[in-house]
């Protein structure tokens, strides 16, 4: 049974789907981009985007009654693979061993041209 998980501390869905979607003992969460929930605001810098996309996962994961531990994949979009290095910097430092399986690609566009959006999967 799927029940949908939504928080005020993550930016709100604009779009026709869910924040997040628990499914048993998973936690499906869409991609976060950088906005800064509270303000609207994207941060400049590849760095500090990824520090925001990843505040935006955790606080979806906290809403759901998990956290970034439990974290079993991730897939990071970049708006281009030159940045793959300083948001890596970011990631290595938010999650620790075992990491999490991860997919990591280029895409031509994301969402109000950031350079970011990651998405997880999470044990709850």
């Amino acid at each position: 049974m799927k029940e949908v998980i939504s928080t005020t501390a993550a930016p709100a869905a604009i779009g026709p789907y869910s924040q997040a979607i628990k499914c048993g003992s998973l936690l499906f969460c869409s991609g976060q981009i950088p906005v800064n929930p509270a303000t609207g605001e994207v941060p400049e810098g590849i760095q500090a985007q990824t520090e925001q996309s990843l505040a935006n996962v955790k606080a979806l994961l906290a809403a759901a009654g998990t956290s970034i531990d439990r974290v079993v994949k991730t897939t990071v979009f970049l708006a281009d693979m030159s940045l793959f290095g300083p948001m890596n910097e970011v990631y290595a430092r938010t999650f620790a061993e075992p990491f999490p399986a991860r997919s990591a690609v280029a895409v031509r566009e994301l969402p109000k041209q950031v350079l970011v959006e990651i998405e997880v999967i999470a044990e709850v």
